[in-house]
């Protein structure tokens, strides 16, 4: 009996949410656990996120694994060839042309994993992630918890008055927030 080849299928998942929700946790687990599964495995981050390593992926509890820096979403084409896996954080600091990466990634039979924030801290769509999230075919939304009433957080709120869209920062410049404390109705 004659058994036809597995097809490999791609697709995108997307992990978002605000600052400090987990989504460098989650996106480092799904990996590692794709690693443990005997996958190959290509992690990118953007050039611009140095904050705790210049090329490991690290979350806020000091996990981390290691990653490729690039300076534009084309490179991820570039060097994630013959690989069942790519994982990218910190997608909202990419260029546009990351959904067209991601798509040509996932029809090309590799599961694609994005992780970032869905929103800046004026509380609009982020960079090239919305447009990923439009195409994803798993998405999973986390929250922090607001650090003025102790609800679920979804906002990334300022502490200091700048207008540039990008700064990357930590707790020292921003906290996550509820949707009433975001907006001034809290506390």
């Amino acid at each position: 009996m004659f058994l036809e080849p597995k097809v490999k299928k791609g697709w995108i998942e997307v992990v978002c949410g605000s600052m400090f929700s987990g989504k460098t946790e989650e996106l480092i687990r799904r990996l590692k656990r794709a690693k443990f599964a005997n996958q190959t495995v290509e992690i990118f981050k953007p050039l611009i996120d140095n904050r705790y390593h210049e090329s490991d992926i690290v979350s806020h509890d000091a996990n981390s694994i290691h990653s490729t820096p690039i300076s534009n979403s084309q490179n991820i084409l570039l060097l994630a060839q013959n690989v069942d896996v790519v994982g990218i954080d910190e997608a909202q600091f990419l260029d546009m042309e990351l959904p067209n990466v991601c798509n040509q990634l996932a029809n090309r039979g590799v599961r694609v994993i994005v992780a970032g924030l869905d929103m800046d801290y004026s509380g609009k769509p982020f960079g090239p992630l919305p447009h990923v999230l439009a195409m994803a075919e798993y998405i999973t939304k986390l929250h922090a918890i607001c650090m003025q009433c102790g609800n679920l957080a979804n906002y990334s709120y300022r502490k200091k008055n700048l207008d540039e869209q990008v700064i990357v920062g930590e707790k020292d410049l921003y906290e996550p927030r509820c949707r009433s404390c975001y907006c001034g109705n809290g506390l």
